[in-house]
């Protein structure tokens, strides 16, 4: 299942032929999202097809300059990479463009550059190298602050924006942590966090906030004698009541009007179909309009009609659910997870700490966009605005998540001489 020994190492052979056939497959359906036929040619640049596959043989370049690189090289320049897209970060900031309510991108000429996207390839390489530092376990309190830091600083960076989608992906670096030693309470911590929140939004926070009150009540009267347990019940109590005012509180005075809609829908609280549940809806239709095996190939209605908006991009997976169906939908879903699987091996064989935890963190960074992203398109999480990674038009989505891949696969090539 892997090449001889070449040039570039012996590169795993199933990993860059599901990259293709993402790829590939992915320009594929750009082209029939945004199909005219006055503008045909698939190179011509001024159609959003034309641009992706620049951006592919571009990737492509990349690609060949990583893989004739040295593997070694990255866990050396993890720092400085990190501080450059911290920097990119930064520059946003101040010189950016503001596109969709998100003052997300740098304008360099023709072509815009969203800093985020390689900000998760620096912070996989920052945080992959402080881990596989000699003695660094997370099951010690010693050692999480730092590995903390390292990830809290591209997400406010990236908040500040305000992106909350791509600011999201980063909580994925949190399986990573637990792949680290990080104790599964803070995973289940985590879960229940998320429940509150959801709590704070289906019914009142005083409301919720007198249940978890009584329900401490009832913890302390059913142990009352074992004393020990009273500090820590009390303690997970208050802070349960905290984090729902605390949630109350983003949802009604940060949030804007539009996001607040958003996760009111997904929550069933709202039925607007016509306005901000349009874009969802119009989704569903397209891939149940499919069917079977779809209406073919540049054949989709919705799809040529423009019924559904961003759809090169947030929702390019409803143009694989019209135009192939429930078949072409399936098997795009495999591709991908079997993507994930492959890496999952990968991570597991490595015998270099550092290629370890970086193949960890490229699981779970494309897992997380998989996941919200399809979710999104279905209807199961808010629209928040993520790519399908290989899948979606962009070329900073593209080129970093082929940065994150093929640095990955290149430590794999070479995993013998890193040790």
């Amino acid at each position: 299942m892997r090449s001889e020994k070449s040039w570039f190492g012996k590169i795993d052979t199933i990993t860059v032929s599901l990259y293709l056939f993402l790829v590939l497959f992915g320009w594929m359906n750009i082209y029939a999202a945004v199909y005219n036929e006055e503008f045909g040619n698939i190179w011509d640049t001024s159609q959003e097809y034309g641009k992706q596959l620049l951006f592919i043989l571009t990737g492509f370049v990349l690609i060949g300059l990583i893989l004739l690189s040295d593997a070694r090289l990255y866990e050396f320049l993890s720092f400085p990479i990190y501080l450059i897209t911290l920097a990119l970060l930064a520059l946003v900031l101040v010189a950016g463009k503001e596109i969709g309510g998100n003052k997300s991108w740098l304008i360099i000429g023709s072509f815009s550059l969203q800093p985020s996207e390689l900000a998760k390839v620096g912070t996989a390489l920052m945080i992959s190298r402080y881990l596989s530092l000699k003695n660094v376990d997370l099951a010690l309190w010693r050692y999480r602050w730092i590995p903390g830091i390292l990830l809290a600083i591209p997400v406010a960076f990236i908040l500040l924006q305000p992106d909350a989608g791509s600011a999201l992906v980063f909580t994925s670096f949190l399986l990573v942590f637990y792949r680290a030693g990080l104790p599964v309470h803070y995973l289940y911590a985590g879960a229940w966090a998320i429940a509150v929140v959801v709590l704070s939004l289906l019914f009142s926070a005083p409301n919720v906030s007198i249940a978890f009150g009584a329900i401490g009540l009832i913890g302390l009267w059913l142990n009352g004698r074992r004393k020990k347990f009273w500090l820590p019940w009390l303690v997970g109590i208050g802070l349960s009541i905290s984090l729902l005012f605390a949630a109350d509180y983003i949802f009604n005075e940060v949030l804007r009007p539009h996001q607040q809609t958003r996760i009111n829908l997904i929550l069933g609280l709202e039925d607007d179909p016509r306005n901000a549940g349009y874009q969802t809806a119009q989704s569903l239709i397209a891939i149940g309009s499919g069917g079977f095996s779809g209406k073919g190939f540049l054949n989709g209605t919705q799809t040529k009609f423009n019924f559904v908006p961003e759809q090169s991009t947030d929702y390019i997976f409803c143009t694989v659910g019209e135009e192939w169906g429930f078949l072409g939908s399936v098997f795009t879903l495999l591709a991908f997870l079997g993507l994930l699987a492959r890496l999952v091996i990968l991570a597991e064989r490595q015998k270099n700490a550092f290629a370890k935890y970086y193949g960890y963190s490229v699981v779970s960074i494309l897992f997380i966009h998989v996941a919200v992203n399809l979710g999104m398109t279905i209807g199961l999480v808010p629209v928040i605005g993520i790519p399908l990674p290989f899948f979606s038009y962009g070329g900073s989505s593209l080129w970093g998540f082929t940065l994150l891949l093929f640095i990955f696969i290149k430590l794999d090539a070479q995993r013998w001489q890193m040790l």
